[in-house]
């Protein structure tokens, strides 16, 4: 027997399946292979190119919204859209990438050896640091939609829905917005892989600015659906992103 349930798609036997209209597989497909491709010829071109920092940062970029498609569908395929890949994830996003590109380039033919990590030891600890930084906010966006499963959604939810529940265990437990946070240290660590100086301000920048304008405005409703077992886990538990409380 199956029904379809607005909140969840399609449920068939106990089981939920997304909503196939939502869900072109012709999109899917490029999409995915657009991914793949990118990521294996980052790999592949790893060991042969002098600014490795590059292949580094088109392997992270196509892994991170890859897992952003597979994660929602393997753990939420209720919500999961052929626009979940977050590949058009506005143009604030897309063009911060260009200019970082754009930074690598002009830096690449201005000064070639500044832009190599074997520059000096500074140069690599700032590569060394944003690579850490690269592989925590993976794993913490990650496991963030892992651990919340079917309350997990790309967009902030203004209705509750029934499977939308208050979720404190796994790495909520020590982070209030995980996702977010893996996001932000995530797109700042590929700036500093990158050697991008001005690229990692304008992220900062544009990044704090959004998820402070998020969070804030996401937490009204979480507090309007929870209430004050939402007010007294923010109370203890942080966001992990400067200067947000």
């Amino acid at each position: 027997m199956s029904e379809w349930n607005e909140d969840q798609g399609l449920v068939l036997d106990g089981k939920v399946y997304p909503y196939i209209e939502k869900n072109p597989l012709d999109e899917i497909s490029l999409n995915a292979f657009a991914l793949g491709a990118t990521f294996a010829t980052a790999l592949t071109l790893l060991p042969l190119i002098e600014f490795y920092n590059l292949s580094i940062y088109m392997a992270s970029l196509s892994l991170f919204h890859f897992l952003e498609f597979y994660t929602t569908a393997r753990f939420n395929p209720g919500k999961v859209t052929s626009r979940s890949f977050l590949l058009r994830n506005g143009k604030g996003y897309i063009l911060s990438h260009v200019f970082a590109m754009c930074e690598v380039g002009i830096g690449r033919i201005l000064s070639p050896t500044w832009k190599c990590t074997s520059y000096s030891l500074f140069h690599r600890f700032v590569f060394t640091i944003g690579l850490i930084l690269m592989i925590i906010g993976q794993l913490a966006r990650t496991l963030a939609m892992v651990t919340a499963g079917k309350s997990f959604s790309h967009h902030v939810k203004t209705e509750q829905n029934a499977d939308h529940v208050l979720v404190t265990e796994g790495v909520y437990s020590s982070l209030r917005h995980p996702s977010y946070f893996g996001f932000f240290w995530w797109a700042l660590g590929t700036q500093m892989c990158l050697l991008n100086p001005c690229s990692f301000v304008l992220f900062t920048v544009v990044l704090w600015k959004f998820f402070n304008e998020r969070i804030e405005f996401e937490e009204k409703y979480l507090v309007q659906f929870f209430g004050q077992q939402y007010l007294h886990y923010r109370a203890r538990v942080p966001v992990g992103i400067p200067f947000i409380k």
